[in-house]
C-alpha cells in the first residue's frame, strides 16, 4: 500500500505524553508528526538573534511540503551558520577520524542513467580520499565509543571533485536540517559541566530524543551492534539521502549509494568495547594503519539502489525522509564498482585534518533530491569549512584540490595561493582571448517541476515514526535484540530524570511491547509508562535480514587477529603449528608474553614477543591461544593480567585454544568448557571456531535485558 504523499495542512493535535514537572507541557503534533513545544507559563518566546519571534522551530521553509528548501529562509541560515561557527578550529562533529588514500574503479556502467564519467567509464581508476570518523567526541577522544561512524569519500574525478558524505548507518536522527544544531547540542557534553565526552548516556540527549519521535528508527540503529564496530575495515557506508542521476536526455532516476566491506560486517561486545578503550585509545586507527602498512588493503563494493518517481510513489514511506531506508528486498542493490584504500597519508594534519567534504560537491550527471536534511547540509558543510580552514580558498589545499584543471573568476581572499594573470576578473568579457567560459557539457540541474504553497510545514508522508523502527528490531537475531535492550537499559540508567526514562520506554511500546517490557524491567520500573499516540497508524512491514549485523558476519579470519599467550617453557612446536594455521586462514598473529623481550621456550630458544601481557589484553584479538608449560601456568595463575586475558576472551565469546598448561590457567580463571574452547592438538577445530563468536555462550557469562 503506497503512502499518501499529498501535502494537506492539518490542525495541530495535542500529544498523549507522560506528564513531567515541566518539559512535556504545551506539546502539539505537527503536520508530519513532529512535536512542537509552545510558549506558556514562564517560558519566553523563541526568537532569532535579531529578536524576531519564531512560530516554527521544527521545519525549514520549503517551496512546498515535499519541495526544496528556499534560500530566503533567514531563520534556517542564521541557526545553521551560528552552529557551524561554534568551534575553532576543530570540527564540531566528526572530529576524531582516520583518513586513507585509495582508488575507485567502476565495473558496471550506469550510462543509461547518468552522464557522470565516474559512473560510466568502466575500468578507470579514480583517486579517492576516504575519512571514517566518530561523531560525538572531540579529536582526542577514543576510537571505540558507542557512536555513529561518518563515512566520507572524496572522488577526484575527471569532471571535478565529488564528495559522497555519509555514515555507517543508512538513516539519521532528524528529518529537517533546522534541527541539526539542537541534536548536536543535546548529544555533546552538557554545557554546565563539560561532560560526558563522546557518549549519549546522559540526560540532555535522551530528553531531546524523547521529544523527537522521528528519531526512533535511528535509536534502534545506534543501540544495535552497528555502533560498536570491530574495525573500520568492517563497516558499511551509506549516502543516506536519495540523490538523482541525470542521463544525456535530461531524464533523472533516484539513487541511493551503499558501500559494502569485502571483509564483511563485524562488531564487538559492549564490555569488550569499554575495555578496548582503556587498552588502546587508537584501536581503530592503529588497525587501519597496520593493515595498510602490511599491504592488506581494505576494499568496499559500491552498490546502488535505482528507482523512478513512479516507484517512489508506491513505497509505504517517503524516500525524501532521511529517517527512512529502502529495504534491499524492495529495491535490490546493484554492485557497480569497488573502492580500495592503499596509501596512508604522508602527514596526518595536512590531509586527514584539512580535508574538507561538502555534500554540495557534485559532478555533471548527479543531482540533489528535495530531502530537507540534505538541502540544509548543502549550506552547512561549506559554511563550516570557511570557518574551520579560515578561507574561501580551502579548495587550494592539496588534499582538497581537484586533480582535473579548474579555472574561474573568483579572486583574492585569505591564503590565496594561485597567481591569476591578466586584467580580466569577470565574465563575460571581450578583453581576454583565453579566459574561462560556460560549456554546454557543464553541470545541469535536473528539470523538475515544483508546485504548491511555500511554508514551514512538514509533509504528512513524513509522519510515520515507528514502522521502520519496529521492522529493524524484528529483523534482528535474538542475540542482537538482547544487545539492543541491554544497551537501552545501560543508557537510560545514566539518565537522572525519571520522566525522560518513562517517555523513552513509552516510545518503545510503539515499536515492540515485549521490547519495552524488557527495558522497563531492566530499569526497575513498577509499571509501563503510557505510549504516545502515533501520528499515523503503525504499519507491519516485512522483516529484512539485510538489516542484521550478526546475521551478515562472514565466517572468516581474514583481516582478523589472533593472540598467542606464552611464557618461559612454552612448547615452540605447538606455537608454530597454531600460528601457521591462523596465518593460513588469513589472520595476523601476535605473540604475547609477560615481558616484551619474549620468552625462553622448552627447547632453549627465545621467541620474541609482539606485546607485553599487561599492555596487550585479549580484547585486542578475535581469538586467542594459550600455550604454557606447567610452571608457566602456575606462575601466571597469580597474575591478574593473565587471568583477565583468558577470562575476558571467554566472556567476549571468542575461541580459545589451549595445551595442557594453558588449560591449567583456564581452570585457575574459572573458564568453563564449550565448543569454542579447543585442545591445542585440534588446530582445525580452533580455526573453525575462531572465524565467528560463540553466541550461545553469552547467556552463561552475562545477564542481558
Amino acid at each position: 500500500m503506497a503512502m499518501n504523499k499529498k501535502s494537506v495542512t492539518a490542525d495541530s493535535k495535542k500529544l498523549n505524553q507522560p506528564k513531567s514537572p515541566t518539559t512535556n507541557r504545551g506539546l502539539t503534533l505537527g503536520n508530519g508528526g513532529e512535536l512542537h513545544q509552545l510558549v506558556e507559563g514562564e517560558h519566553p518566546a523563541l526568537t532569532t538573534n535579531q529578536g524576531v519571534p519564531l512560530s516554527d522551530n521544527q521545519n525549514s521553509l520549503k517551496a512546498n511540503p515535499r519541495g526544496p528548501t528556499l534560500l530566503e529562509d533567514f531563520i534556517l541560515r542564521e541557526k545553521i551558520t551560528h552552529f557551524d561557527h561554534e568551534r575553532i578550529p576543530e570540527r564540531i562533529v566528526h572530529a576524531r577520524a582516520t583518513g586513507v588514500h585509495g582508488f575507485f574503479q567502476l565495473a558496471t556502467s550506469l550510462e543509461p542513467y547518468t552522464t557522470a564519467r565516474i559512473l560510466t567509464e568502466v575500468g578507470v581508476k579514480t583517486p579517492v580520499f576516504t575519512r571514517i570518523s566518530t561523531v560525538a567526541g572531540g579529536a582526542g577522544s577514543v576510537d571505540t565509543p558507542r557512536d555513529v561512524r561518518g563515512f566520507a569519500v572524496k572522488f577526484y574525478t575527471k569532471e571535478g571533485n565529488w564528495d559522497l558524505v555519509g555514515n555507517n548507518i543508512p538513516v539519521f536522527f532528524i528529518q529537517d536540517a533546522i534541527k541539526f544544531p539542537d541534536l548536536i547540542h543535546a548529544v555533546k557534553m552538557e554545557p554546565d559541566r563539560g561532560f560526558p565526552q563522546s557518549a549519549t548516556a546522559h540526560d540532555t540527549f535522551w530528553d531531546f530524543i524523547s521529544l523527537t519521535p522521528e528519531s526512533m528508527h535511528m535509536v534502534m540503529w545506534i543501540m544495535s551492534d552497528r555502533t560498536l564496530p570491530r574495525s573500520l575495515r568492517m563497516i558499511e557506508g551509506f549516502g543516506i539521502h536519495s540523490f538523482r542521476l541525470v542521463n544525456a536526455a535530461g531524464e533523472s532516476t533516484f539513487v541511493k549509494f551503499h558501500w559494502r566491506p569485502k571483509l564483511g560486517l563485524q562488531s564487538t561486545i559492549w564490555d569488550e568495547t569499554v575495555k578496548i578503550a582503556g587498552a588502546d585509545q587508537d584501536f581503530h586507527r592503529r588497525d587501519m594503519f597496520e593493515a595498510i602498512t602490511a599491504g592488506d588493503f581494505p576494499e568496499w563494493e559500491l552498490a546502488v539502489q535505482l528507482f523512478s518517481e513512479k516507484d517512489a510513489d508506491k513505497f509505504p514511506f517517503d524516500h525524501l525522509d532521511a529517517t527512512k531506508l529502502i529495504p534491499e528486498e524492495l529495491v535490490p542493490l546493484k554492485v557497480v564498482g569497488r573502492m580500495v584504500l592503499d596509501r596512508w597519508p604522508n602527514n596526518f594534519f595536512a590531509e586527514t585534518e584539512q580535508v574538507a567534504y561538502c555534500p554540495s560537491h557534485l559532478v555533471p550527471g548527479i543531482d540533489f533530491s528535495n530531502d530537507p536534511l540534505l538541502q540544509g547540509r548543502l549550506h552547512s558543510y561549506h559554511d563550516t569549512q570557511l570557518l574551520r580552514l579560515g578561507s574561501p580558498n580551502f579548495h587550494q589545499i592539496p588534499v582538497n584540490a581537484p586533480k582535473c584543471p579548474f579555472s574561474n573568476q573568483q579572486r583574492d581572499g585569505h591564503m590565496q595561493m594561485e597567481q591569476p594573470q591578466g586584467r580580466v576578473a569577470y565574465e563575460p568579457n571581450t578583453l581576454s582571448n583565453n579566459s574561462p567560459r560556460e560549456t554546454p557539457a557543464g553541470f545541469r540541474s535536473a528539470a523538475i517541476t515544483e508546485t504548491g504553497e511555500k511554508g514551514r510545514i512538514r509533509a504528512e508522508s513524513f509522519a510515520d515514526h515507528y514502522s521502520q523502527a519496529r521492522q529493524f528490531f524484528l529483523s534482528q537475531t535474538s542475540h542482537e535484540q538482547a544487545h539492543m535492550a541491554s544497551a537501552l537499559v545501560f543508557e537510560l540508567s545514566k539518565v537522572e530524570h525519571p520522566h525522560v526514562r518513562e517517555a523513552m520506554v513509552g516510545h518503545l511500546r510503539n515499536i515492540n511491547e515485549d521490547f519495552a517490557k524488557r527495558v522497563a524491567a531492566g530499569l526497575g520500573m513498577q509499571k509501563l509508562p503510557v505510549a504516545p499516540t502515533p501520528a499515523v497508524p503503525i504499519r507491519e512491514l516485512k522483516t529484512s535480514p539485510a538489516l542484521r549485523t550478526i546475521g551478515k558476519m562472514k565466517d572468516t579470519l581474514e583481516g582478523r587477529a589472533v593472540g598467542i599467550l606464552i611464557a618461559d617453557g612454552s612448547d615452540g612446536v605447538v606455537i608454530k603449528k597454531i600460528k601457521k594455521a591462523a596465518t593460513d586462514a588469513g589472520a595476523k598473529v601476535k605473540i604475547v608474553a609477560p615481558k616484551v623481550g619474549g620468552a625462553k621456550l622448552a627447547d632453549g630458544s627465545t621467541l620474541a614477543a609482539d606485546g607485553q601481557l599487561a599492555g596487550t589484553p585479549s580484547v585486542l584479538f578475535d581469538a586467542v591461544a594459550v600455550i604454557l608449560s606447567a610452571d608457566g601456568a602456575k606462575a601466571l595463575s597469580t597474575e591478574s593480567a593473565a587471568i583477565d586475558f583468558v577470562r575476558d576472551a571467554f566472556g567476549h565469546l571468542k575461541a580459545i585454544v589451549a595445551d595442557k598448561g594453558g588449560k591449567a590457567l583456564l581452570k585457575a580463571a574459572n573458564v568453563g568448557e564449550d565448543p569454542g574452547v579447543v585442545d591445542a592438538n585440534n588446530d582445525r577445530a580452533f580455526i573453525t571456531a575462531a572465524k565467528t563468536r560463540q553466541w550461545d555462550r553469552e547467556k552463561l557469562v552475562r545477564t542481558l535485558a
